[in-house]
């Protein structure tokens, strides 16, 4: 037997509504922002995510699939979204477009690293970005689209954490600062973090290393170095995240993963799944569109993962509006009966309501059985009986009750629809 590669799932078909259900909400709610969805292709060339993901990261120094293709080129399956999309709005001239563009995508990624709770080595990522807008309203706008979709999805135990890093004029000052807090440390960090220290401090702020965790805890935070610009911004999101009634905390330790992100970050923490609790994460990433070869362009958004926000909400009892069940199941008895089921089933799928008729040549038992485990709401029962009297017998399955009408298509569409409005 072959088994799955370590890391991945199967989404089973009992299992698949429960997708279905977040993804017309995260759906609903980006059309509501006027967001439009975007796709990109699963591997791009890997000199994108060199550029815009940066080489200091974990993702790019470990945790990225590569992979020479058969024209000798380096590819990569996307181990984030965010940078596919830059590359397409600079390739397709989105720039020219009224901006600022609003965009969504449902999008798998992949990263080799140690499974988690809702991180596997392939899940999905619901991603959100704005480009064009430098205002501090549109972070608000990108924060309060993710607390909208947490609303409307019932997940309350949630915590909001933001954050700025600032912009590389004072990025640079507070870097120096960072550089000399952490210099006579340097025996304590991890070989990862000894390497950083010269090439981008501001990473080991991230560090999941215990070691280098306990070191940052007194760091400098990046708040305090702040340009005015970037101070104004940042007191700006503040008073515009209370201005909707949205709660959030400062939070000087999030910098977040990647290396494109100046100004503003933030991460949504659950406290339903353990310590791997970040449900949504992102910020603003002003310069990722210059770094991939376009233009200066102001950027910002947000990945959620979908695994994680699924355990979420299992794990709050929340029923995903019920597994899919069929309208009607028509059960016939008889060769003959057999041979009506397919076009009477045609008819009713026609107008509307699905239908399943049987396949297996069961008893009519083991077919009224079947049934009730699909949860049908009306089985359609034709015997010989009916057939000579040109009638069907209709069950309905929650109440038991059980009428006789007219074996055509149109008057059983009508009757069992009316029972089941």
């Amino acid at each position: 037997m072959i088994n799955i590669p370590k890391g991945t799932k199967d989404v089973l078909p009992f299992e698949s509504y429960k997708w279905h259900y977040v993804e017309n909400i995260v759906r609903e709610v980006a059309r509501l922002f006027g967001a439009c969805e975007i796709r990109t292709p699963t591997f791009e060339h890997t000199e994108l995510f060199l550029r815009g993901v940066g080489d200091t990261t974990d993702i790019v120094n470990k945790e990225m699939y590569t992979f020479e293709d058969k024209g000798g080129r380096s590819m990569t399956l996307k181990p984030e979204g965010t940078a596919g999309v830059a590359r397409a709005f600079i390739e397709n001239s989105l720039f020219n477009r009224p901006q600022p563009t609003k965009m969504y995508y449902i999008t798998p990624v992949f990263r080799y690293e140690r499974p988690q709770a809702g991180r596997l080595r392939e899940h999905h990522q619901f991603g959100v970005e704005f480009f064009g807008a430098d205002s501090w309203q549109a972070d608000v706008e990108v924060i309060s689209l993710a607390k909208t979709i947490f609303d409307k999805l019932g997940v309350k135990e949630l915590q909001l954490n933001i954050n700025s890093i600032g912009c590389p004029k004072c990025r640079k000052e507070y870097n120096a600062a960072l550089k000399e807090y952490l210099a006579s440390k340097i025996d304590g960090m991890c070989a990862t973090c000894k390497d950083r220290l010269d090439k981008n401090p501001l990473r080991i702020l991230d560090c999941k290393e215990e070691g280098c965790k306990e070191i940052i805890k007194d760091a400098p935070n990046t708040i305090d170095y702040l340009c005015d610009e970037c101070k104004t911004h940042h007191d700006n999101v503040c008073k515009g995240l209370t201005s909707i009634g949205l709660d959030y905390t400062v939070n000087p330790r999030i910098v977040r993963g990647l290396d494109y992100y100046t100004r503003t970050v933030f991460e949504f923490i659950s406290t339903s799944i353990g310590a791997q609790g970040t449900v949504c994460g992102g910020g603003r990433y002003n310069n990722l569109v210059e770094q991939v070869g376009g233009k200066p362009t102001s950027a910002v958004g947000f990945g959620m993962g979908l695994e994680r926000l699924i355990i979420v909400l299992d794990k709050l009892g929340h029923t995903f509006g019920g597994e899919v069940v069929s309208d009607v199941y028509i059960a016939p008895m008889c060769d003959e009966a057999r041979q009506l089921a397919m076009p009477l089933a045609k008819s009713l799928r026609e107008k509307g309501l699905s239908c399943e008729y049987d396949l297996m040549d069961r008893s009519f038992k083991a077919q009224m059985k079947y049934a009730d485990k699909l949860g049908c709401r009306a089985v359609v029962i034709i015997g010989e009986d009916e057939i000579k009297e040109c009638r069907a017998s209709v069950k309905f399955m929650y109440s038991g009750e059980q009428e006789s009408v007219s074996l055509d298509g149109d008057t059983i569409y009508e009757y069992i629809s009316s029972k089941l409005s």
